[in-house]
């Protein structure tokens, strides 16, 4: 069944009487061309553009529980491509492209937002790491624009610009940044993949590898032993325990990540904002609720829960970015779990193991990366040779020194 607004008026007027399932739920096959452990953002994208760009269908995508039980449902959701190193900037923006196309691509509402991010700056030395940072985003073609005191009073009057301590000098704008509905994401993606033949595998956990030879020939789960000619990972936070068990160690630690919503309020915030002087990012849903987090917690962890001094620390920077939220009311905070690079920066990269590939890495990032990084994995695993964008990503980097060191994300976590 295809969407459009002629079959919401015809079910409307029938009862709602003829939707059909958004994918099927498949038994596990014996062996498949290619199987994808994780059915989150970047597993599920990579199947999805696997089959569309490089007609290969003969692929299993599993998932532990159901999809969008993952860090896909459990984030801020939002998307840019604000960066600044050669390794990022070019991939970030095929990213931001993608994502463009994305409703019409998958023929799904996935209420891609392009209302803008503003990254405040407090300093005359911020001013010119934006400055820095805003050139080099257009050089790469993601757009940017410096705003001054005065032109970013216009847009956010609500800030706070004589803080004392932290006075608002400015911010740089991307107006194509903007936020999308995260689950509605990979729900998209994995009707697409299974309208193509791909099988969506829900409740299916990883619990080995087949590898003989050090070739990867396959994966053990709690459905069964099945084989693969090509088997990629992509389970975020859980990429350490899920590649330790094909005897492999990753430049990886996982923390929690927590996020916040409140109730809902009138329409205040038009886009994405981000704390210059702490680490504070929030924008408003469409129901009027702030939706926005900070800081990860400092500790190693897999579980899907944090804890409150750290919330205490995301408010207050929120308190001292805007004091006019101080009496609005939390709701509910979730948690998702991250996966830490040394680096701040992603990998997506084959494995000493052949026919082994792995996605990882996305610290902070990993959902507005979801597009380009399915799509630079499905390019890798097709045809062998890294997608362009993405040659920098590679897991050998520690060793080459040839680190991606971004200081817009984890690893410089106040200028995110």
């Amino acid at each position: 069944m295809r969407y459009s607004v002629l079959q919401i008026l015809k079910e409307g007027l029938t009862g709602n009487r003829g939707w059909k399932p958004v994918w099927r739920e498949p038994d596990p096959k014996r062996h498949y061309d290619t199987v994808i452990v994780g059915g989150g953002g970047h597993g599920m994208a990579a199947a999805y553009y696997l089959a569309t760009v490089h007609g290969l269908t003969d692929i299993a995508v599993l998932e532990k529980g159901w999809i969008g039980c993952g860090n896909v449902g459990r984030n801020t959701t939002i998307i840019r491509s604000n960066y600044l190193l050669p390794g990022n900037e070019p991939f970030y923006e095929l990213s931001m492209k993608l994502w463009e196309g994305l409703e019409q691509d998958i023929n799904y509402n996935a209420m891609v937002s392009q209302r803008g991010l503003i990254n405040l700056f407090h300093t005359d030395p911020q001013r010119d790491a934006a400055v820095r940072r805003g050139n080099a985003m257009l050089l790469a073609g993601a757009g940017a624009v410096l705003l001054d005191r005065d032109a970013l009073r216009r847009k956010c009057p609500f800030l706070d610009f004589d803080n004392e301590r932290f006075p608002i000098k400015g911010g740089l704008w991307q107006p194509r940044g903007g936020t999308v509905r995260h689950d509605a994401v990979v729900w998209g993606y994995a009707r697409g993949a299974d309208q193509r033949g791909v099988d969506v595998i829900q409740n299916c956990e990883v619990t080995g590898f087949d590898i003989r030879d050090g070739v990867c020939r396959g994966v053990e789960t709690t459905r069964g032993a099945i084989g693969a000619d090509k088997v990629a990972v992509c389970v975020a936070g859980s990429s350490g325990q899920v590649m330790g068990l094909a005897g492999l160690r990753l430049p990886i630690e996982s923390h929690v990540l927590q996020a916040c919503v409140t109730e809902g309020l009138k329409p205040a915030i038009p886009g994405v904002i981000t704390f210059g002087a702490g680490h504070f990012y929030v924008s408003q849903s469409d129901k009027g609720g702030l939706v926005f987090g900070g800081d990860i917690d400092g500790y190693n962890t897999y579980a899907q829960r944090g804890n409150l001094p750290t919330v205490e620390d995301v408010c207050e920077g929120g308190m001292a970015l805007m004091p006019m939220i101080g009496r609005a009311r939390v709701l509910r905070m979730w948690g998702g779990v991250v996966d830490m690079s040394m680096d701040g920066s992603p990998f997506i990269d084959r494995t000493p193991v052949e026919g082994l590939f792995f996605s990882g890495g996305w610290c902070y990032g990993g959902f507005k990366a979801v597009p380009a990084g399915g799509y630079c994995l499905a390019h890798l695993m097709a045809t062998g040779a890294p997608h362009r964008v993405a040659e920098a990503m590679r897991l050998d980097r520690f060793v080459t020194g040839a680190v991606i060191d971004e200081k817009g994300m984890g690893a410089q976590a106040n200028l995110h």
